[in-house]
This record gives structure tokens, C-alpha cells and sequence, in this order.
């Protein structure tokens, strides 16, 4: 198994924890249940690296097989599920700054911001590799899925 999948694992429980641990929690608030489901579609979509990491280091064939295939039956839906992530926090973004306005002082917001500009290019990359595929903006998509991932614990961290 890929150590990205004890990454995501790892991200997963850490949003969990922030939502559970709100002070609006069980009745969450609005922007907390959008950036919850906003997450919840990028992680979706991130841990097709994990299968692919785990196709490129699995000793067995079959293994391989079983993996490639599954990956290639939700590749249809990664451009629109990453749409709607970004759609989500699109919503998510909105009410913060509706509810709290926006501070250069508060280094969640920061990181916040940062991680939904960066989806913004991740999100753009993605449907312009739809249009030109080159190994290029393969590169820099993964670049920027790291990075937005790096992005997004900070921001829950913080």
C-alpha cells in the first residue's frame, strides 16, 4: 500500500477531528459543512495518486490489473468531481468572508485562501490537460495536487 494512502487517512481523520471539535458540532454551520464536503471531493479525487503510486510499487500483476481498472473506471468523473470540490469551497470561501470577513492577521485564512487559489489552478490544469495533454501539465497538475494537499493541512492545522 501506497504511503499516500496513510497521508489521506492521516488528512481525513484530522478534518474529522475539526469538525467534531467545532464549537457548532453537531449542528454544523454552514461553512463548515460546505468546506467538509469540498474536502471531501478533493480527497476522492487525490487518492487516485495513492492508486497510482500503489500500481507503480505493487509486486503482483494481478494487483496491478485490478487497480488500473478501477482507477479507469472513475476517471470519467475526476474533471466534474474536482469541479464540484472547488464549487464547494467556492460556497465555503463565500460565508466565511459573508460571516467573518477576511484578516491578513489570521493564518487560516491565509493558509485558506492559498489552498483555494491553488485549487483554482489545480481545477483549470486539470480541464486544460482535456484540451492539450502534455507531459508538462501532467507535471504541474501533481505538483499542485501536493501542494494543495500540504496547503490543506496547514489550514486545518491552524
Amino acid at each position: 500500500m501506497s504511503k499516500w494512502f496513510y497521508f489521506n487517512f492521516f488528512l481525513f481523520i484530522l478534518a474529522l477531528w475539526q469538525v467534531v471539535t467545532h464549537y457548532s458540532f453537531p449542528c454544523l454551520s454552514m461553512p463548515v459543512l460546505f468546506g467538509l464536503i469540498g474536502f471531501l471531493f478533493f480527497l476522492f479525487n487525490w487518492t487516485r495518486n495513492a492508486v497510482f503510486s500503489t500500481i507503480r510499487n505493487a509486486p503482483s500483476r494481478n494487483m496491478k490489473m485490478k487497480l488500473a481498472n478501477l482507477s479507469k473506471k472513475v476517471m470519467p468523473f475526476h474533471r466534474w468531481t474536482g469541479t464540484c470540490a472547488l464549487l464547494f469551497i467556492l460556497v465555503h470561501v463565500s460565508l466565511i468572508f459573508q460571516w467573518y470577513g477576511f484578516s491578513f492577521q489570521n493564518p487560516k485564512m491565509i493558509a485558506g485562501l492559498l489552498a483555494f487559489i491553488n485549487l483554482i489552478l489545480m481545477v483549470a490544469t486539470g480541464w486544460l490537460r482535456l484540451v492539450r495533454p502534455t507531459g508538462k501539465l501532467r507535471k504541474i497538475h501533481l505538483r499542485l495536487g501536493i501542494s494543495l494537499f500540504l496547503l490543506i493541512a496547514l489550514h486545518l492545522l491552524l
